[in-house]
């Protein structure tokens, strides 16, 4: 399993459009990816439980990626969270 954190430095925080883009990076990858926020945790590939996490400016998360392409789908949602939240 491949895990980081990331403080959340858009001003909104994960609002619909981000969420619905994230969703779309983390379907490219057969590994799980799990968001947790404090002691709430959503599947990244689920629109809805991402949004339910109401992940806020200056919140910090922690991501999850299990399966074949961990190391893979870590790095490229490392580089989506820095570069649009």
């Amino acid at each position: 399993m491949k895990e980081f954190k990331y403080v959340i430095r858009d001003e909104v925080g994960i609002h619909a459009r981000p969420a619905g883009l994230l969703v779309k990076e983390a379907q490219r990858f057969s590994s799980a990816v799990q968001i947790h926020r404090g002691d709430r945790t959503a599947d990244g590939k689920k629109l809805f439980a991402l949004m339910a996490l109401g992940v806020k400016c200056g919140d910090e998360v922690t991501v999850q990626c299990q399966g074949e392409d961990e190391d893979e789908a870590a790095r490229a949602l490392q580089v989506f969270f820095r570069d649009k939240l």
